[in-house]
């Protein structure tokens, strides 16, 4: 973790989801986001349905809400080691 930011990992996005939708997801629920990314499977080019989010510090208690859906889909997280 960069000092001042904490790394998500993101699972179960939509086939459908990419950096820019995950990233707007993420402000939406008010946070300062510095990057989010989706991971391609670079063969296909499909999504993995899984990602990485980097938001500022102090910013966990904003996610606290139990359902997260993005696009019908409920994502789970939980800081990257």
């Amino acid at each position: 973790m960069v000092r001042g930011i904490h790394k998500l990992f993101v699972s179960n996005l939509p086939w459908t989801v990419g950096n820019i939708q995950l990233k707007n997801y993420f402000q939406s629920l008010g946070l300062r986001v510095f990057s989010a990314n989706v991971v391609f499977d670079k063969k296909t080019g499909l999504s993995q349905k899984y990602g990485f989010v980097e938001i500022g510090k102090n910013q966990l208690s904003l996610l606290e809400e139990k359902d997260h859906k993005l696009e019908g889909n409920r994502i789970f997280f939980q800081l990257a080691q």
